[in-house]
């Protein structure tokens, strides 16, 4: 926000606060504010589209330009293709392991029939063993086949997940090529213009919200008994020869005095304490930046 000079502003205060203190109608003076905000870049690049003039009107979110992101887009295609190209390695595990559970069911089978066989004194034990021991073999090999594919999938999956990152950081990257305006307000200056290079933290241009305007003002202390946050006051823009009337609503109060216009610390010189206060004014299209007026405290 544009800071006013201190002193200056006091000084206007008092001398208005003491013209109106004789006919009583005017509290404090002051002058009217509005929250500025300086937009800059979050990209590097040229600037290929910069669609705003000065004392334009933009509203919240609105998409006003981009910057140069071609690289970046070529860059987030070369990242998904490696993320197709990673996935693909993946193995068919059921496929890899059907020779082996096949063998194993093979087994199985001839087990039962050897047991059969067994009862029947038709066959040996050597032969119950044998088979046993081989679906022993097949089976650790299964596991360690089924361990081995485990390992090799995982690591795909990282290796896929660490490049899904890098699109996403891209993707940020070409949301922050675009240049969106962050509040509904008017371009107050432009800092630059299509086809100029823009790099992170360069101003682009100065925008206010002019349709919530701050009227500061600074009041002795005295008055501060007169007013507390969220109290309704009579605010009144000087025009000239034309003086307007606003409802105002205190916003702030500072909570530490300052002496104006100089720093004078003795009992006699207390009248020069101010404090200074905002107060929320709701603009008609009338007030401007940097206009003067004054606020009438006690409203009847």
């Amino acid at each position: 926000m544009k800071t006013l000079n201190l002193l200056s502003i006091a000084a206007f205060s008092l001398v208005m606060f003491a013209c109106g203190s004789k006919n009583g109608k005017y509290d404090a003076a002051g002058t009217f504010e509005a929250t500025e905000i300086i937009v800059s870049s979050e990209a590097n690049g040229k600037i290929l589209a910069f669609n705003i003039q000065e004392g334009q009107d933009l509203k919240a979110n609105q998409n006003i330009g981009y910057i140069d992101s071609l690289q970046l887009f070529l860059r987030k295609k070369q990242i998904i293709t490696s993320i197709r190209a990673t996935e693909s390695r993946r193995p068919e595990i059921q496929k890899q392991i059907a020779v082996i559970e096949q063998q194993i069911a093979t087994q199985q089978t001839e087990k039962l029939r050897v047991e059969k066989l067994l009862k029947a004194n038709a066959a040996n034990q050597k032969q119950l063993d044998d088979i046993n021991a081989q679906l022993s073999l097949l089976q650790k090999q299964l596991d360690a086949q089924k361990s081995s594919f485990a390992v090799t999938i995982n690591g795909i999956s990282e290796d896929a997940a660490a490049l899904s990152v890098q699109v996403e950081q891209l993707n940020d990257q070409l949301r922050k090529c675009q240049i969106i305006n962050p509040i509904k307000g008017v371009v107050l200056a432009k800092y630059t213009e299509a086809n100029e290079l823009a790099l992170p933290g360069k101003s682009l241009y100065k925008i206010a919200d002019i349709e919530n305007m701050i009227f500061r003002a600074y009041i002795t202390s005295n008055q501060l008994t007169k007013l507390k946050i969220g109290q309704d006051v009579k605010v009144y823009a000087d025009f000239g020869e034309e003086t307007r009337e606003y409802k105002g609503k205190v916003d702030w109060i500072s909570s530490k005095s300052e002496f104006t216009p100089k720093t004078i610390q003795t009992k006699d010189e207390r009248a020069n304490l101010v404090y200074a206060l905002k107060i929320a004014v709701k603009n008609d299209g009338f007030l401007k930046i940097g206009m003067y007026g004054q606020v009438n405290l006690q409203i009847k």
